[in-house]
């Protein structure tokens, strides 16, 4: 009998690579969305695997949704990356982010409490809970101080995960993910935004990249590497959290000027600072420790932001 995973937000970047990976790994693996009769699942149909998932349509935010589905399939595994993803969005979205990250992952913990079956519970939490760290790597071990309507429901979904485990001695985790980019990005991720605008400048545009904050300090890694963490952490004998990170940050400058640079282009002719771009609030410096994840996962990092930009670049002009 092969394992049974159902991954919550299959449609996005990390929900696609992760299900490649279980699938690799001899999974039964079924998404699910709010409508799957309705979503184009783009993502698994580029990674040529969508013939390959079941898909089933749930909403997360409501529990007799949830309760439905997860009844009819019996997961051994459930991977939550479901939720409003963006930064950014949250600040003119404050309401639907707190209930789809918040409220959504409550209703996980629910069921999987009400229907007592030994279910492994994976929650994507995120490095923005953190706030500023003033030069500071995050570890397990650092308070978090939220500084966007996105951290705020990511801090209270972690929470919820840890007081359900302590409660109810479910199988719950989070990773304590930081920035992690991949191909598959959306263009409304700066990553994507800049390596689009690189590739189409190089081939003739004469458009002018707007960006917001150049001098933030991201901890960028590899989103295909990252799933493999998320996998890593359900396979323990006891539940617990992680951070998942490289270990180095970058200014987002850097990210510009490298992907620039990929296409012989000073970054300085084509990238204009725009201040409206830039948020209420906005981390100026963001790293990670994940000593833990490399003693109890056997898990490190081998991309770092070079190696992202460039592969992000190698994708996108193999596309034109």
């Amino acid at each position: 009998m092969s394992n049974k995973a159902l991954i919550s937000g299959i449609s996005g970047q990390d929900g696609a690579y992760l299900a490649q990976l279980l699938l690799s790994k001899g999974y039964e693996v079924i998404g699910t969305s709010r409508d799957a009769q309705m979503s184009s699942f783009s993502k698994l149909r580029l990674l040529d695997i969508l013939e390959h998932v079941k898909l089933e349509s749930m909403i997360l935010t409501d529990f007799r949704s949830v309760l439905q589905v997860i009844s009819k399939i019996q997961p051994d595994e459930i991977y939550n990356l479901a939720g409003q993803t963006s930064v950014g969005l949250s600040f003119n979205q404050p309401v639907e982010t707190l209930e789809s990250i918040a409220t959504g992952t409550l209703n996980l913990l629910e069921v999987i409490r009400f229907l007592e079956r030994p279910v492994k519970l994976y929650n994507a939490c995120s490095s923005e809970c953190f706030g500023e760290l003033n030069g500071r790597a995050a570890d397990e071990s650092t308070p978090f101080r939220p500084c966007s309507p996105y951290a705020v429901a990511k801090a209270a979904a972690f929470w919820q995960v840890a007081n359900y485990r302590e409660a109810y001695n479910l199988f719950a985790c989070s990773g304590i993910l930081f920035n992690h980019e991949s191909p598959l990005r959306p263009e409304r991720f700066v990553t994507q935004k800049i390596v689009v605008a690189a590739c189409r400048i190089a081939q003739g545009s004469q458009e002018k990249l707007h960006l917001g904050n150049l001098s933030i300090q991201r901890d960028w890694g590899w989103a295909p590497e990252y799933v493999d963490a998320m996998y890593r952490i359900l396979q323990q004998e006891q539940p617990d959290d992680f951070v998942i990170a490289t270990g180095k940050s970058y200014p987002l400058e850097q990210f510009v000027a490298a992907a620039f640079a990929y296409v012989d282009l000073d970054w300085q002719e084509h990238v204009f600072t725009d201040s409206s771009l830039k948020r209420p609030t906005d981390l100026s410096f963001s790293r990670g420790d994940a000593f833990k994840a490399e003693q109890k996962l056997q898990w490190q990092a081998q991309y770092t932001m070079p190696d992202v930009v460039q592969m992000m670049m190698e994708s996108r002009l193999s596309q034109a």
